[in-house]
């Protein structure tokens, strides 16, 4: 799901997103993105990545439900779309100020 920010709403995009309860997360590939647990476990996690679109911030958030299953591959059992995911993405909305 895709959540389009104005920079004049968000101006540091990582203070916005680490104030929503994201910590930092470097994938595999080396790309910088960001993770909030649902529970204890790493497994499952909302997962968002960053990007600036002329004078917006795109937030691409989805739900890994569980880890890739073979190694080296960046393929999960993600979610983009959802009951959760569209919870996930209102509380968001709600935190800009």
């Amino acid at each position: 799901m895709q959540l389009i920010f104005s920079a004049t709403q968000v101006n540091d995009p990582e203070h916005f997103i680490r104030r929503c309860g994201y910590g930092l997360h470097r994938t595999r590939t080396g790309e910088t993105s960001y993770v909030k647990r649902v529970h204890r476990d790493w497994y499952p996690r909302f997962h968002v990545y960053v990007k600036k679109q002329g004078e917006n911030f795109v937030f691409n958030l989805h739900l890994d439900q569980r880890a890739p299953v073979y190694e080296g591959q960046t393929a999960h059992a993600g979610e983009y779309d959802g009951e959760v995911v569209e919870r996930e993405a209102e509380r968001i909305k709600n935190t800009v100020v």
